[in-house]
């Protein structure tokens, strides 16, 4: 097994394949670890105390019949513990953590890894420190303090968050779980290709439609589907097909090979934050995953990420924030525009549902604004305390 601590052009992490690799486990133990051979994890107990993974892949009838799609399925990732997909990432990161005795995770988020971390700190009992940009939502900012973790607000957004996360990770030793910097963040959510071939009996979707802001959750699918191959256990892989919403685009954009104009590249302007990247982390990754499976990177509205919100609640009894919703409206997309077949299997990715701070809104104790990491390191010597 080969790779490096930094996804920016580094060789993703390899294995000696075989079908031996894909147990079909024991009764009971549908979640991530089921596929730990596949996973760059020693094979002695797992110590992440909380089972993450194993979510449902829906029929949702009443959908099928609406579209006209009687082999659609939605891989219902919202059934995860902090409610997205995020999870699975964070798992696996804190798994390594814990086996190398560290005691403080760092992460920049848009909201949901955050939250992600600050749970999963929480539970294997270490310190979460996470980067977020002062236009974060405040019930997202309330479920990380209700966590216990300490919130920083970085004032430059986003890019300027992750750059911060990763300069206090190296001069602290802290475990670094940044979308697009550690690779265990892609073989963690490569785990969702396992589980969808296994829920499909054993067989390959023909398209998946997945929300895309920083690129590794479609960057894994590829590399599990791949691995799935790899182990001779299936002869093809599913087109993915990307979905943004059309305020935020920058790779529709790239693979269009058309500049983005300021009304595409806005995160404050799209009701879906959970991916509203301007600069995604691997984003040269997707696109050269999109264009070597034949796959496609589509744009949808605001009127589209509501529509889809509402319909997966009416139609699947699923409930997903907008950017999970985001692949529904994108499949409707892809149908209108010849992109997918109704009359294929297709699978849509939900990553991610609303998620309520239970009125703690206006006691964020924890969370302060800062811009470099010298105030950063002030704050931790003389912390906030909580409320």
């Amino acid at each position: 097994m080969t790779g490096s601590a930094d996804l920016a052009g580094c060789e993703w992490l390899q294995y000696d394949y075989s079908p031996a690799l894909m147990s079909r486990g024991q009764p009971g133990s549908f979640t991530m670890w089921r596929y730990r051979k596949l996973l760059p994890i020693p094979d002695d107990p797992v110590r992440y105390p909380v089972p993450v993974g194993g979510t449902p892949l829906l029929p949702a009838p009443a959908l099928r019949q609406e579209l006209g799609a009687p082999q659609l399925w939605i891989k219902d990732e919202t059934r995860n513990p902090s409610a997205s997909n995020k999870d699975r990432a964070t798992a696996l990161v804190i798994e390594d953590g814990l086996r190398r005795g560290v005691d403080t995770i760092t992460t920049a988020s848009t909201g949901n890894a955050a939250v992600a971390t600050a749970y999963g700190a929480a539970a294997a009992g270490i310190r979460a420190v996470l980067f977020v940009s002062t236009d974060c939502r405040p019930d997202k900012l309330a479920l990380m303090t209700q966590a216990g973790a300490q919130v920083f607000q970085v004032r430059d957004g986003y890019a300027a968050a992750v750059e911060l996360s990763r300069a206090a990770a190296r001069t602290f030793g802290w475990l670094d779980r940044n979308t697009g910097a550690n690779p265990f963040t892609i073989e963690a959510k490569k785990t969702v290709a396992f589980e969808v071939w296994e829920q499909l009996e054993r067989r390959v979707p023909d398209v998946m439609i997945v929300p895309v802001g920083d690129g590794p959750t479609l960057v894994a699918l590829d590399k599990g589907f791949a691995e799935l191959v790899g182990c001779g256990l299936a002869t093809h892989q599913p087109r993915l097909i990307g979905v943004q919403a059309e305020r935020c685009q920058p790779l529709v954009r790239a693979w269009l090979g058309t500049p983005a104009g300021p009304a595409e590249l806005n995160p404050a302007a799209t009701i879906a934050d959970g991916i509203a990247v301007v600069r995604p982390a691997i984003g040269d990754a997707v696109l050269d995953v999109v264009s070597r499976g034949g796959g496609e990177m589509v744009a949808v509205t605001e009127d589209a990420l509501l529509n889809a919100v509402a319909t997966l609640a009416c139609r699947a009894g699923v409930g997903a924030e907008p950017a999970g919703a985001a692949a529904l409206a994108g499949l409707k997309t892809a149908f209108e525009r010849g992109l997918a077949d109704p009359l294929e299997t297709v699978v849509l990715l939900v990553t991610g549902r609303e998620v309520k701070a239970g009125g703690a809104t206006d006691r964020l104790g924890r969370v302060a604004v800062v811009e470099g990491l010298d105030e950063v390191e002030r704050a931790l010597a003389d912390p906030i305390p909580s409320s």
